[in-house]
């Protein structure tokens, strides 16, 4: 059985950090699958980072009917979804599908992404570790448990975490996933 890795970022990323590079020449170096999206930002950069590797495993996610970016030709895996054509739901739903066939994350986060965050919760909710660079300061962070979620969240701004929580009801979700390990634990 293939392992899948979702490999997504910040819209505002372009450039890949040499850490970052040496991580997906590990993935790939395993024979790993990647799942990652058709946004421009670091999903167009990580497809490009692939497309110069000939052994790279990728699949492309796009909501609706083809994908924004597909630099490497590879298959696309197309979601369906009724939210509005370009809303935030309507990728969301390509996100939410990413998390749900990936056995594990790939995060390069700038503090301020929320759409990362989201991928990074969606992960979390499934039982799934990320592996998150921030990208402004150059180290790796764990993500598995809320705790450690909780710390990823020190580097963000006080007001980059307030849009976050108005953009995906990120203290709901973060309570959300409290509550349910509480309930496991009861």
């Amino acid at each position: 059985m293939t392992t899948r890795v979702f490999i997504a970022g910040s819209i505002n990323i372009k450039l890949l950090d040499p850490k970052v590079k040496e991580r997906i020449d590990k993935i790939i170096a395993q024979d790993f699958e990647v799942v990652v999206g058709d946004a421009d930002g670091v999903d167009s950069s990580i497809q490009k980072y692939l497309a110069g590797h000939n052994k790279s495993k990728a699949t492309v996610f796009c909501s609706g009917e083809g994908p924004r970016n597909n630099l490497g030709h590879w298959p696309v895996q197309c979601v369906e979804t009724n939210h509005s054509q370009g809303s935030r739901a309507f990728f969301v739903a390509k996100d939410i599908r990413m998390a749900e066939v990936a056995d594990f994350g790939f995060m390069i986060w700038d503090t301020k992404s929320a759409g990362t965050l989201s991928n990074i919760i969606e992960l979390l909710t499934r039982k799934k570790k990320s592996l998150v660079f921030v990208n402004n300061i150059k180290v790796f962070k764990n993500i598995g448990t809320v705790d450690e979620l909780e710390e990823l969240l020190s580097f963000m701004s006080e007001h980059a975490k307030q849009k976050a929580d108005q953009k995906i009801k990120l203290f709901s979700r973060i309570n959300a996933i409290k509550n349910e390990q509480i309930q496991i634990f009861a």
